[in-house]
């Protein structure tokens, strides 16, 4: 079997048109590229990590069976998680998913003050997160959490730019309010 370079965005595109021609081993290198930031994005957007792991694989699949259509005018990066968030989306709206608590949380045990004070504020910063609607939830997650521009963002999420900066500066303002309290950890 043949090693395929997986480094840089024309090696990325490359193995999307090779995957386009039914490459099980390009399709393959995709996967395992985009597997674990797709994992991430997915679970903070649903809070749901058999959902997300659904949506990945469904996410996934498009990219298979659509891989013809991908133009080169946008990251392969941003191709795959505009697919992903509309999926996402898809799911919320089917699921009439509420924002709230979290069903997977996970209660900690006593630790170092430190230690649980550092987990306590990641606790607060993700109630946080969550009480952001989903379009604001996915411009902080896509901007912060996996390194997207603006642009790239206006793309993923289908939108205007002036729409992205908006949602941004919302849900900015948003998590300010709620974390107040919290800016001496946050320095």
């Amino acid at each position: 079997m043949e090693r395929i370079e997986v480094d840089g965005e024309a090696a990325q595109a490359a193995l999307v048109a090779a995957a386009a021609h039914r490459s099980i081993q390009a399709f393959e290198a995709l996967y395992r590229i985009y597997h674990p930031r797709l994992a991430r994005f997915l679970q903070r957007l649903t809070h749901r990590p058999q959902l997300a792991e659904e949506l990945l694989n469904d996410t996934m699949l498009t990219v298979w069976h659509k891989a013809r259509t991908y133009n080169g005018h946008s990251k392969v990066s941003t191709w795959i998680f505009a697919i992903a968030y509309r999926k996402a989306l898809k799911a919320r709206k089917r699921l009439d998913d509420p924002v709230g608590a979290d069903p997977d949380a996970e209660e900690t045990s006593a630790a170092p003050e430190c230690e649980l004070q550092q987990l306590e504020l990641s606790a607060r910063i993700s109630m946080a997160v969550r009480t952001l609607s989903a379009e604001q939830r996915a411009v902080i997650q896509l901007n912060y959490f996996h390194g997207f521009d603006y642009p790239e963002i206006a793309a993923i999420v289908d939108c205007p730019l002036g729409t992205v900066k908006t949602r941004m500066f919302h849900a900015r303002r948003k998590l300010e309010r709620l974390l107040a309290g919290e800016r001496e950890y946050l320095r």
